[in-house]
């Protein structure tokens, strides 16, 4: 589909909105001063002159909608009226309405700081056209999250380390990470270079003086590794971070069939206290689709392990959306997931990303699709309402099914404090491993800085000086921190 923008610069906002109504469709963006001579059905036509213009041609639908110019936002007049087109052509009604954005919570916050908490609920509703449900959740989630922002200090800062390796691939990833049939070799030489880096982190982190909130290690399927190499990079964290300040340490170890006792034990035993298992779905033939080699009794058999072993907040992630799944199947996974009472749960929605196997065998996404997916987090959310769990945080990611959202719920105290940090941008996140970003954060501004790991492990680990090197650049960014207009070391 071609979207034409022909004297504005709104090109950004609109080509999100598009794809939120079409996850697979390739959008072509052609910006322009004069409107084209010829257009090629399906197209969108957006034109800015004396009256702002929006037209939708999409096999028999064809139909133009105009607004005047000169309003205190054009570019979200226009984007309403492209807003209007496509719900109408789709029979798609979106839930977060204009909004596209990954941090909704974030304008929230915002917005009531600026206009206060009931004009910010009322714009949520009136000009961003977002359906009072998922404004209430908005704004619940940015309550119980403000409390965990208030944690943070300016010289606060999270660490987090990535273990690029699965035991297979799932259909709906597009993560970096490699299976261990094919990446067996390169698991002793990584983790030896990421203690190496991990070393050097952690004199960065003590010669600017920074404090440690949270620590987490994720993938990839962190528990793919072997019981030593977890012990030795666990070690290593200890080894060079000051513990005694962190509040959180996160273990995602995700896929049950990576799960062992002796793996659990090294994990507890060097200082993780919150463990993230995560089924996805309590469906055998769901997980068959994705390409998950273990089964729901496997998960079930793990989580109790970790219990056995000693982990008091346990973590379990879901999918709403996969392929195969309904809103009957999806219902009996979260009350299957209720039973076991775990201390926290994230809902997520498939997101359709471009270099998935889903994506690349052309997986469409239809409007019974989007209903199906809102019925399903509807019933995930009112159940574990019912189990005494909250929203804590929420976010979003683009090709979304249905543009919906994922969203964090914990029992009260069990809040899972790195990803309200990491989703908030409130602090820096010094990270160590194959496709880590390290994120600056200025705490007197909104400027961030990014220094970029190589993202694959052969890259990892034929590269370490190069990439260590990098880190160079920390030190100078904190030198560089301006309060009030006097240079100040955090």
């Amino acid at each position: 589909m071609n979207l034409y923008t022909v004297n504005h610069s709104f090109h950004y906002e609109l080509e999100n909105l598009t794809r939120a109504f079409f996850p697979n469709e390739k959008i072509a963006v052609i910006p322009s001063a004069t409107e084209p001579e010829s257009l090629e059905s399906p197209y969108i036509l957006t034109t800015y002159a004396d009256v702002m213009s929006v037209s939708v041609v999409f096999g028999d639908f064809s139909k133009t909608l105009t607004a005047p110019v000169g309003t205190d936002d054009d570019e979200l007049s226009m984007a309403t009226l492209l807003y209007k087109l496509l719900s109408e052509l789709s029979g798609i009604t979106l839930s977060w309405g204009l909004l596209t954005g990954v941090r909704p919570i974030k304008l929230f916050r915002r917005l009531c700081e600026q206009m206060g908490e009931a004009s910010a609920e009322e714009y949520f509703l009136n000009s961003l056209l977002v359906s009072r449900e998922k404004t209430q959740l908005a704004k619940v989630t940015c309550v119980n999250e403000q409390k965990i922002l208030n944690l943070s200090q300016g010289d606060s800062f999270s660490l987090y380390i990535s273990i690029p390796f699965c035991p297979t691939r799932c259909s709906y990833c597009s993560f970096v990470s490699q299976s261990v049939e094919k990446a067996k070799h390169l698991i002793a030489p990584y983790v030896d270079l990421l203690c190496k880096e991990i070393t050097v982190t952690g004199q960065i982190a003590r010669d600017i003086g920074l404090i440690l909130e949270t620590v987490y290690i994720g993938g990839g399927t962190p528990t793919t590794l072997e019981a030593p190499h977890l012990t030795q990079i666990l070690n290593a964290v200890r080894d060079n971070f000051d513990m005694s300040t962190c509040r959180e340490f996160t273990v995602e170890a995700g896929r049950p069939d990576t799960i062992t006792e002796d793996k659990l034990v090294a994990l507890l035993e060097g200082g993780c206290d919150r463990l993230s298992v995560n089924p996805q779905t309590l469906s055998d033939e769901v997980l068959q689709n994705i390409g998950r080699r273990h089964t729901v009794e496997d998960f079930y058999r793990s989580f109790e392990l970790a219990r056995k072993v000693g982990f008091k907040h346990i973590n379990t992630d879901l999918i709403a959306g996969l392929p195969g799944d309904t809103p009957d199947s999806f219902r009996k996974t979260i009350e299957g997931i209720c039973a076991l009472s775990p201390e926290s749960v994230t809902v997520h929605t498939l997101s359709m990303k471009r270099s998935s196997r889903l994506t690349e065998e052309n997986m469409q996404i239809m409007r019974e699709d989007t209903q199906a997916v809102s019925q399903m987090l509807s019933t995930a959310y009112k159940a574990l309402e019912n189990e005494g769990l909250a929203p804590y945080y929420l976010y979003r990611q683009s090709r979304m099914v249905g543009n919906m959202e994922n969203t964090g719920w914990s029992k009260k105290g069990y809040e899972g404090l790195y990803n309200v940090y990491i989703m908030d941008e409130t602090h820096t996140i010094l990270a160590c491993g194959a496709g880590a970003v390290t994120k600056l954060r200025d705490p007197y501004s909104d400027r961030i800085e990014r220094i970029f790991n190589f993202k694959y492990p052969y890259e990892y680990n034929a590269r370490q000086e190069e990439l260590i090197s990098r880190k160079d650049a920390v030190a100078p960014f904190y030198k560089s921190l301006v309060q009030g207009g006097d240079n100040k070391n955090v």
